[in-house]
């Protein structure tokens, strides 16, 4: 394994983003107050735990130029 060639500007690219935000998501998630979170239905949370995780597949997928 070795990393990419521009991985300083990784964050930069869409993937890395959608990542990031699905990362502080789940960090944030566990400031929440306990009956907070019991307000919020479970599959809520998977659903944009998977949309976010397919957001970053796609940013992975598509060419977003820097073709050094």
């Amino acid at each position: 394994m070795k990393l990419v060639k521009n991985a300083k500007k990784s964050w930069r690219w869409f993937s890395v983003q959608a990542l990031g935000l699905q990362g502080a998501a789940a960090a944030s998630w566990m400031a929440v107050p306990q009956d907070m979170r019991d307000a919020i239905p479970a599959e809520w949370l998977a659903v944009g735990g998977v949309a976010l995780a397919f957001l970053g597949v796609i940013g992975r997928l598509v060419d977003q130029g820097g073709g050094e």
